[in-house]
């Protein structure tokens, strides 16, 4: 059985008593773990953004403000989470999928695991759909160690970004706002600007007024629009730290287009890295 990587609340509310339903809230920021435990969708895990699904180095040049973590550390996350290969796990979170819970998505589909969505609307539109909360504390099942033994999915470095940026017959995709991308604003990295070569297709682009996934088909025709000719697989997506990015490659195979690339380190490294940069002024 094939599984699409978006699912909608009415679905999941059909699913939710299933043994083999693992939900998973990937909520972030500063206070998004006091939240978890005050509010909650009815059964859900929380998985934390900087310590269970990144490595953060006190010096974000190497590999940007949110690395990935160890295959052995991640091994570890999802045997805390109670998920093991068999397991359907659904993640949300409440920006849309582009907090944590599509970082969360790309991680299990790169380690090879089959089942797992990304809930359309988040907790927001769970809420509206009358999905039940919960303040109580989650057990999780005991399940073996996750058997993990590397990234599937394809990863670039600062060198094969370089090298991409000049290559007509690649594409770099920065997903951040126009303004970042324009050097405009830059609220979290040290300097404002980005990639020289990238075009810039804002994640928001990715959801309809209602802050819901567009339609596959219309997806599909965005991004054909803006990879051409070229093969999707020779693209490559960054953010600023390679979190939100993820939303965008979640996107694409939701389009049914082959996930490009994830550059990790995204603007948070480059910008920190001596490489050229296309600031305001040469905008």
């Amino acid at each position: 059985m094939s599984f699409l990587p978006i699912i909608n609340v009415t679905e999941l509310l059909q699913l939710q008593n299933l043994d083999e339903i693992v939900l998973v809230d990937a909520r972030a920021g500063i206070n998004a773990e006091e939240n978890y435990k005050n509010e909650h969708l009815k059964g859900a895990r929380y998985v934390n953004l900087n310590k269970d699904l990144a490595k953060i180095d006190c010096n974000p040049a190497n590999g940007g403000r949110h690395p990935l973590p160890s295959l052995e550390k991640f091994s570890e996350v999802l045997s805390k989470l109670g998920i093991s290969p068999s397991s359907h796990v659904i993640v949300y979170d409440d920006k849309n999928g582009s907090n944590a819970a599509s970082r969360f998505w790309w991680m299990l589909k790169a380690v090879g695991h089959k089942k797992v969505q990304v809930l359309n609307g988040g907790f927001q539109e769970a809420l509206k759909k009358g999905f039940p909360i919960s303040s109580e504390t989650e057990s999780n099942k005991i399940v073996e160690k996750y058997p993990v033994s590397d990234w599937k999915l394809g990863l670039a470095d600062i060198e094969e970004v370089e090298k991409a940026r000049n290559n007509p017959e690649n594409i770099v995709i920065d997903v951040r706002d126009k303004n970042r991308f324009d050097g405009l604003t830059e609220p979290l990295d040290l300097v404002s600007g980005h990639i020289p070569g990238a075009v810039n297709v804002p994640l928001t682009e990715n959801l309809d007024e209602n802050g819901l996934f567009k339609t596959p088909e219309a997806l599909s025709g965005k991004f054909k629009a803006v990879i051409g000719e070229k093969n999707p697989e020779n693209s490559i997506v960054h953010c600023g730290s390679g979190v939100t990015a993820c939303h965008t490659l979640l996107a694409m195979d939701y389009a049914g287009i082959p996930i490009p690339k994830l550059y990790v380190g995204s603007w948070s490294e480059w910008s920190r890295n001596n490489r050229e940069m296309a600031l305001k002024e040469n905008n």
